[in-house]
């Protein structure tokens, strides 16, 4: 029977989520992450794993994280419309209101590994399909409420949202002025085709 563990593991997987987001994968050591848990090598190992294994289960967690905050706003009250605006809103003040303007956490990892990891790249493919089957699920219900063309593709028009995302997240890394990002979301709605 191991010893039991003596720290809180969620404050652990926390602190270790920030090192990776703020340094990266490659540049981010062992020793750097005993320093943030204040672990030592074998309890850290011992409770989550080596270094890789570690990264994916805090990638894994903030994209469950994220997943479920998008799923709540494009599935929450309001109209088709209104929920399609408090997402990109959202996220352009979420990106300008971060001091560092780091990103998103899995498009930073996706971007440093996809090359070198498939478990990442795979992780990245998932989560888009998924961020996107949501989006196109709710252009659906706007075309149903009247707000959009019915005979547009609404799987055009979810992906297409999902790139105006991402480009407000590269954007504010540019420290792009939180009300231009916001324009931007809102300049996509406006132009999604009409009845």
């Amino acid at each position: 029977m191991g010893r039991p563990r003596n720290f809180d593991e969620n404050r652990v997987l926390e602190s270790v989520r920030e090192q990776f987001w703020n340094s990266g994968y490659a540049a981010t050591s062992v020793q750097d992450l005993m320093g943030v848990t204040g672990l030592g090598k074998g309890s850290l190992y011992g409770a989550f794993g080596d270094k890789r294994q570690l990264f994916l289960q805090v990638l894994d967690s903030y994209r469950d994280e994220q997943l479920a905050g998008v799923r709540s706003i494009l599935t929450g009250p309001g109209t088709a419309m209104e929920r399609l605006a408090r997402l990109l809103e959202g996220a352009a003040e979420g990106f300008a209101e971060d001091p560092q303007r780091r990103g998103c956490f899995l498009v930073n990892s996706t971007s440093e590994l996809h090359s070198q990891d498939p478990d990442v790249a795979s992780r990245a493919r998932t989560t888009y399909q998924a961020v996107e089957d949501l989006l196109v699920a709710c252009v659906r219900e706007a075309q149903n409420e009247g707000a959009v063309d019915p005979d547009a593709d609404p799987q055009e028009l979810g992906r297409l949202l999902l790139a105006v995302m991402q480009g407000i997240e590269f954007l504010a890394k540019t420290h792009m002025d939180g009300s231009a990002l916001l324009q931007i979301g809102r300049a996509a709605l406006s132009r999604l085709p009409r009845p």
